[in-house]
């Protein structure tokens, strides 16, 4: 439902109501009863997060040939660093089943 904010024409109280296109506007002021005027809001803000908004999606295409050779070459400076953490892992469960005389 859209909020809606009102002004009183005689004391100037202002106040917000939550109503449904379709209802009637306030009329009266509730501090004084007055006669209000329904002001015109600038609306909720409103924030788009993650892909597939305009910003991710039309980019120009030099900007997007640049963002792939940045993350072609943070890819191989990251595998180096999983691989040598795996390799030792692996080898050190060998090495211990040998000593041990397992599989």
């Amino acid at each position: 439902m859209p909020t809606y904010e009102y002004e009183c024409t005689k004391c100037g109280h202002r106040f917000e109501r939550f109503q449904r296109i379709t209802e009637e506007p306030v009329k009266r002021c509730p501090k004084c009863r007055c006669k209000v005027r329904r002001l015109l809001g600038a609306g909720a803000g409103i924030l788009f997060k993650g892909g597939g908004f305009y910003e991710t999606d039309y980019r120009s295409d030099s900007y997007k040939q640049a963002a792939k050779k940045e993350q072609a070459a943070a890819k191989p400076a990251a595998a180096g660093k999983k691989d040598s953490g795996k390799a030792g892992a692996g080898q050190g469960g060998k090495a211990a089943a040998q000593k041990t005389g397992g599989a």
